[in-house]
Protein backbone atom coordinates (compact mmCIF):
# COMPACT_ATOMS: atom_id res chain seq x y z
CA UNK A 1 0.00 0.00 0.00
CA UNK A 2 3.06 2.30 0.77
CA UNK A 3 4.22 1.71 -2.99
CA UNK A 4 1.01 2.86 -4.36
CA UNK A 5 1.64 6.51 -3.38
CA UNK A 6 3.10 8.80 -5.61
CA UNK A 7 7.05 9.41 -6.11
CA UNK A 8 9.57 11.18 -6.98
CA UNK A 9 12.74 10.90 -9.22
CA UNK A 10 15.51 13.04 -10.02
CA UNK A 11 16.36 11.42 -13.58
CA UNK A 12 18.84 12.58 -16.59
CA UNK A 13 17.45 12.18 -20.31
CA UNK A 14 19.64 11.60 -23.22
CA UNK A 15 18.16 13.18 -26.21
CA UNK A 16 19.94 12.19 -29.58
CA UNK A 17 19.97 8.12 -29.00
CA UNK A 18 17.13 5.68 -28.47
CA UNK A 19 17.46 2.55 -27.14
CA UNK A 20 15.46 -0.59 -27.01
CA UNK A 21 15.04 -0.54 -23.31
CA UNK A 22 14.47 3.27 -22.98
CA UNK A 23 17.29 3.49 -20.69
CA UNK A 24 21.04 2.60 -21.16
CA UNK A 25 21.34 -0.78 -20.49
CA UNK A 26 19.85 -1.76 -24.11
CA UNK A 27 21.54 -1.56 -27.29
CA UNK A 28 21.05 2.02 -29.08
CA UNK A 29 18.95 1.34 -32.09
CA UNK A 30 18.40 4.98 -33.66
CA UNK A 31 20.84 8.03 -33.48
CA UNK A 32 19.99 11.69 -34.06
CA UNK A 33 21.89 14.72 -34.52
CA UNK A 34 20.37 17.05 -31.53
CA UNK A 35 22.62 19.83 -31.78
CA UNK A 36 19.95 22.13 -32.90
CA UNK A 37 17.93 21.82 -30.26
CA UNK A 38 17.66 24.47 -27.60
CA UNK A 39 16.71 24.63 -23.76
CA UNK A 40 13.51 26.29 -24.57
CA UNK A 41 12.85 23.68 -26.79
CA UNK A 42 13.25 21.45 -24.67
CA UNK A 43 11.10 23.07 -22.44
CA UNK A 44 8.40 23.74 -24.26
CA UNK A 45 8.33 19.75 -25.46
CA UNK A 46 8.12 18.96 -21.52
CA UNK A 47 4.83 20.67 -20.96
CA UNK A 48 2.17 17.90 -23.01
CA UNK A 49 3.74 15.36 -21.09
CA UNK A 50 2.62 16.73 -17.57
CA UNK A 51 -0.57 16.17 -16.02
CA UNK A 52 -3.15 13.66 -16.71
CA UNK A 53 -1.67 11.54 -19.35
CA UNK A 54 -2.15 8.33 -21.46
CA UNK A 55 1.19 6.59 -21.84
CA UNK A 56 2.67 3.29 -23.56
CA UNK A 57 4.58 1.58 -21.12
CA UNK A 58 8.19 0.70 -22.15
CA UNK A 59 8.29 -2.77 -24.00
CA UNK A 60 10.95 -4.05 -21.87
CA UNK A 61 9.22 -3.96 -18.70
CA UNK A 62 7.59 -6.74 -16.16
CA UNK A 63 3.68 -6.38 -17.67
CA UNK A 64 2.18 -9.12 -18.39
CA UNK A 65 0.84 -10.16 -22.07
CA UNK A 66 -0.99 -13.06 -22.19
CA UNK A 67 0.45 -14.51 -19.53
CA UNK A 68 4.18 -13.52 -20.02
CA UNK A 69 6.65 -10.53 -18.98
CA UNK A 70 6.73 -7.93 -21.83
CA UNK A 71 10.40 -8.16 -21.40
CA UNK A 72 10.50 -11.54 -21.83
CA UNK A 73 8.43 -11.49 -25.22
CA UNK A 74 11.10 -8.79 -26.32
CA UNK A 75 14.03 -10.78 -25.34
CA UNK A 76 12.64 -13.48 -27.52
CA UNK A 77 12.27 -11.44 -30.49
CA UNK A 78 8.97 -10.82 -30.60
CA UNK A 79 7.25 -7.37 -31.42
CA UNK A 80 5.56 -6.51 -28.61
CA UNK A 81 2.70 -3.59 -28.31
CA UNK A 82 1.61 -2.10 -25.16
CA UNK A 83 -1.72 0.02 -24.71
CA UNK A 84 -1.38 3.50 -23.44
CA UNK A 85 -2.24 3.75 -19.37
CA UNK A 86 -3.69 6.60 -17.39
CA UNK A 87 -0.79 8.48 -15.48
CA UNK A 88 -0.27 11.99 -13.52
CA UNK A 89 2.90 13.66 -14.34
CA UNK A 90 2.40 16.53 -11.23
CA UNK A 91 5.99 17.84 -12.18
CA UNK A 92 8.42 16.76 -15.19
CA UNK A 93 10.49 20.46 -14.84
CA UNK A 94 14.22 20.70 -17.02
CA UNK A 95 16.63 21.90 -13.93
CA UNK A 96 19.83 21.59 -16.33
CA UNK A 97 20.31 21.44 -20.18
CA UNK A 98 23.41 20.69 -21.74
CA UNK A 99 23.40 20.79 -25.50
CA UNK A 100 25.54 19.24 -28.17
CA UNK A 101 25.37 16.45 -30.61
CA UNK A 102 23.38 14.69 -27.63
CA UNK A 103 21.35 16.67 -25.43
CA UNK A 104 21.50 15.58 -21.51
CA UNK A 105 18.68 17.29 -19.70
CA UNK A 106 18.88 16.73 -15.73
CA UNK A 107 15.01 16.57 -14.35
CA UNK A 108 13.28 15.88 -11.39
CA UNK A 109 9.73 14.30 -11.92
CA UNK A 110 6.86 13.66 -9.45
CA UNK A 111 4.60 10.89 -10.79
CA UNK A 112 1.28 8.65 -9.87
CA UNK A 113 2.41 5.03 -9.31
CA UNK A 114 2.59 2.91 -12.53
CA UNK A 115 4.82 5.67 -14.71
CA UNK A 116 7.64 4.94 -16.47
CA UNK A 117 10.25 7.47 -16.36
CA UNK A 118 11.96 6.58 -18.85
CA UNK A 119 9.04 5.99 -21.10
CA UNK A 120 9.24 10.22 -20.70
CA UNK A 121 12.43 9.93 -21.89
CA UNK A 122 11.47 7.92 -25.11
CA UNK A 123 8.18 10.44 -25.53
CA UNK A 124 10.34 13.48 -24.80
CA UNK A 125 12.80 12.15 -27.45
CA UNK A 126 10.05 11.41 -30.19
CA UNK A 127 8.23 14.79 -29.36
CA UNK A 128 11.51 16.93 -30.49
CA UNK A 129 12.14 13.85 -33.37
CA UNK A 130 15.11 12.60 -31.85
CA UNK A 131 14.89 10.40 -29.83
CA UNK A 132 15.83 9.55 -26.10
CA UNK A 133 16.57 7.54 -23.38
CA UNK A 134 17.35 7.55 -19.53
CA UNK A 135 20.57 7.51 -18.56
CA UNK A 136 20.44 8.04 -14.56
CA UNK A 137 17.55 7.43 -12.42
CA UNK A 138 17.52 7.99 -8.23
CA UNK A 139 13.93 7.55 -6.76
CA UNK A 140 13.97 10.73 -3.93
CA UNK A 141 10.42 9.85 -2.42
CA UNK A 142 7.57 7.47 -1.97
CA UNK A 143 5.10 9.24 -0.18
CA UNK A 144 5.92 11.00 2.52
CA UNK A 145 9.27 8.62 2.90
CA UNK A 146 12.05 10.42 1.63
CA UNK A 147 16.16 9.79 1.34
CA UNK A 148 16.60 11.46 4.66
CA UNK A 149 14.89 8.14 6.01
CA UNK A 150 16.50 5.86 3.83
CA UNK A 151 19.36 3.77 6.07
CA UNK A 152 22.35 2.08 3.75
CA UNK A 153 22.92 -1.97 3.16
CA UNK A 154 26.03 -1.30 5.64
CA UNK A 155 23.86 0.38 8.13
CA UNK A 156 20.85 -2.77 8.01
CA UNK A 157 23.83 -4.96 8.68
CA UNK A 158 24.90 -3.47 11.82
CA UNK A 159 21.17 -3.27 12.79
CA UNK A 160 18.22 -4.22 11.00
CA UNK A 161 16.28 -2.05 11.94
CA UNK A 162 12.11 -1.07 11.33
CA UNK A 163 9.55 1.47 11.48
CA UNK A 164 7.08 0.76 13.42
CA UNK A 165 3.55 0.09 11.37
CA UNK A 166 1.87 2.56 12.70
CA UNK A 167 4.42 5.09 13.01
CA UNK A 168 4.87 4.23 8.95
CA UNK A 169 0.70 4.67 8.32
CA UNK A 170 0.66 7.76 10.34
CA UNK A 171 3.56 9.16 8.03
CA UNK A 172 1.95 8.35 4.83
CA UNK A 173 -2.01 7.72 5.06
CA UNK A 174 -4.68 10.53 6.47
CA UNK A 175 -5.93 9.37 10.06
CA UNK A 176 -8.51 9.34 12.24
CA UNK A 177 -9.38 8.14 15.82
CA UNK A 178 -12.12 5.57 16.70
CA UNK A 179 -14.35 4.80 19.55
CA UNK A 180 -14.50 1.21 21.00
CA UNK A 181 -17.61 0.01 19.46
CA UNK A 182 -16.65 1.36 16.18
CA UNK A 183 -13.00 -0.09 16.87
CA UNK A 184 -14.22 -3.46 17.42
CA UNK A 185 -16.12 -3.33 13.83
CA UNK A 186 -12.98 -2.73 12.05
CA UNK A 187 -10.66 -5.44 14.13
CA UNK A 188 -13.45 -7.77 12.32
CA UNK A 189 -13.16 -6.43 8.71
CA UNK A 190 -16.59 -4.80 8.52
CA UNK A 191 -18.14 -2.46 6.53
CA UNK A 192 -19.19 1.02 8.18
CA UNK A 193 -22.31 2.49 6.86
CA UNK A 194 -22.64 6.53 7.90
CA UNK A 195 -19.29 7.09 8.67
CA UNK A 196 -17.46 9.80 6.03
CA UNK A 197 -13.28 9.42 6.39
CA UNK A 198 -13.42 12.83 4.69
CA UNK A 199 -10.77 11.58 2.38
CA UNK A 200 -10.97 9.21 -1.01
CA UNK A 201 -7.65 7.27 -0.73
CA UNK A 202 -6.84 4.83 1.83
CA UNK A 203 -7.41 6.49 5.89
CA UNK A 204 -5.22 4.32 8.75
CA UNK A 205 -7.83 4.06 11.57
CA UNK A 206 -6.94 3.81 15.21
CA UNK A 207 -8.29 2.53 17.92
CA UNK A 208 -8.90 4.68 21.19
CA UNK A 209 -5.62 2.97 22.83
CA UNK A 210 -3.42 4.29 19.42
CA UNK A 211 -3.57 0.93 18.11
CA UNK A 212 -3.20 0.59 14.66
CA UNK A 213 -6.40 -1.34 13.42
CA UNK A 214 -6.97 -0.71 9.38
CA UNK A 215 -6.66 0.59 6.08
CA UNK A 216 -10.15 1.95 4.97
CA UNK A 217 -11.49 4.06 2.31
CA UNK A 218 -14.36 5.61 1.27
CA UNK A 219 -17.38 4.49 -1.50
CA UNK A 220 -20.44 6.58 -1.25
CA UNK A 221 -21.24 6.29 1.79
CA UNK A 222 -19.82 3.26 3.09
CA UNK A 223 -16.19 3.23 4.84
CA UNK A 224 -14.90 -0.48 3.34
CA UNK A 225 -11.85 -2.23 4.46
CA UNK A 226 -8.63 -2.04 2.20
CA UNK A 227 -6.81 -4.10 4.51
CA UNK A 228 -6.91 -5.24 8.11
CA UNK A 229 -3.46 -5.67 10.15
CA UNK A 230 -4.61 -6.98 13.36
Amino acid sequence: HLQLADKAYDATIRLGQSTVTDDAEGDIVATADAAHLTAEQIRAAIRPLTGDIGQVPTAVSAIKVDGRRAYARVRAGEKVDLPARPVTVSVFEARDVRCGKVADVDVHVVCSTGTYVRALARDLGSALSVGGHLTRLRRTRVGSFRLDDAVTLEQLESEFALIPLAEAARAAFPTLALDDATAQAVRHGRKLGGLDLGFAGPVALFAPDDTFLALYEQRDSIARPVAVFV
